[in-house]
């Protein structure tokens, strides 16, 4: 019904209607954006829904299941390298504009003062990019050009559904300093937990850079993978891998740093490079994963939002627990 402030609510194809009964003394307005309303801030949410029944593969055919919220919010009044940009429309400025259209429209004066309470509905543009908070990175952000299939990597909305639930698989790599992360030290990790990686698991990697989340040390200080440790977690079948860094590489002034003093350009990315040789989605900026109560065997749900022909789309990432 609304596109925009500034921007008909009513289709332009949509004539106006003269000789309309005209309500109340209506005028134009054109309404300027505000800032959003001060809100509380839920840091670290997790979500108990105890009536929430579903099919088990276990024996028992029913469970209580834990939902824990593994995303990070899209928060303008938080440090972003590229900022977000949060406008609100309110009811009392939705209605004013409304009224407006209604005018532009059909020929109508309409008063503000006509509607229940004087408000109409509320409207936020928010400008941001595709990696800002919780999301997918699809293989079409790794390049243009692919080594597999038929050259062409996917965009997001062009992924399949299943790759993006299915059984979680948490590694603690909170020990690791900034840098890089190796595939032996993944074997570890997964050698401590007992887990056989399945084909189709959904492995999140607990770095614990959600510490810093909203300062500037969020983007600098974490630890990412290399091109070999993608790779064994990519031949175990598996294909969504997830961070609760900013990036699944190694920061960037790192990722510099090294290529400076060795001139060695497989230290460049190789994490997002690798997938131009083989296929498989990244989820960055994960939240709560030192919320999940075991290593493995909890469900992830990640679905990214349909944005055509994107190379990422945000996620609202949930684990799902069940609980005896």
């Amino acid at each position: 019904m609304t596109a925009a402030w500034g921007a008909p609510l009513y289709p332009p194809w949509i004539p106006a209607r003269p000789g309309r009964r005209r309500c109340g003394a209506g005028r134009r307005v054109r309404c300027p954006p505000v800032e959003p309303a001060s809100r509380p801030r839920q840091e670290g949410r997790v979500s108990v829904v105890p009536a929430l029944r579903q099919p088990s593969p276990s024996t028992n055919p029913e469970v209580r299941v834990r939902l824990i919220d593994l995303s990070s919010p899209v928060d303008s009044s938080q440090y972003e390298p590229d900022p977000v940009v949060h406008d609100v429309l309110t009811p009392r400025q939705g209605a004013e504009h409304m009224c407006a259209e209604m005018r532009e429209h059909f020929g109508v004066e309409f008063s503000p003062d006509e509607l229940p309470d004087g408000e109409f509905l509320s409207l936020d543009r928010i400008t941001l990019t595709t990696h800002t908070g919780t999301h997918v990175d699809a293989p079409s952000h790794y390049g243009s050009r692919a080594l597999y299939g038929d050259g062409v990597p996917r965009h997001i909305d062009q992924m399949p559904l299943e790759w993006f639930f299915g059984r979680g698989v948490v590694l603690d790599l909170t020990d690791a300093p900034t840098g890089t992360v190796s595939a032996a030290r993944l074997e570890k990790e997964l050698a401590r937990t007992g887990c056989a990686l399945r084909p189709g698991d959904i492995v999140l990697l607990h770095t614990g850079a959600q510490r810093h989340a909203g300062t500037p040390r969020y983007f600098t200080d974490f630890a990412g993978l290399d091109g070999p440790a993608v790779r064994m977690l990519l031949d175990h079948g598996v294909r969504v891998i997830g961070t609760d860094a900013f990036s699944l590489d190694a920061p960037f002034g790192h990722i510099i740093d090294r290529y400076r003093a060795t001139g060695d350009r497989s230290v460049l990315w190789p994490a997002h490079v690798v997938g131009r040789e083989r296929e498989y989605c990244q989820i960055e900026r994960l939240a709560n994963l030192d919320r999940l109560p075991v290593s493995f065997g909890f469900r992830v749900c990640c679905f990214p939002v349909k944005v055509a022909g994107a190379g990422a789309g945000w996620t609202r990432a949930v684990a799902l627990v069940d609980e005896d």
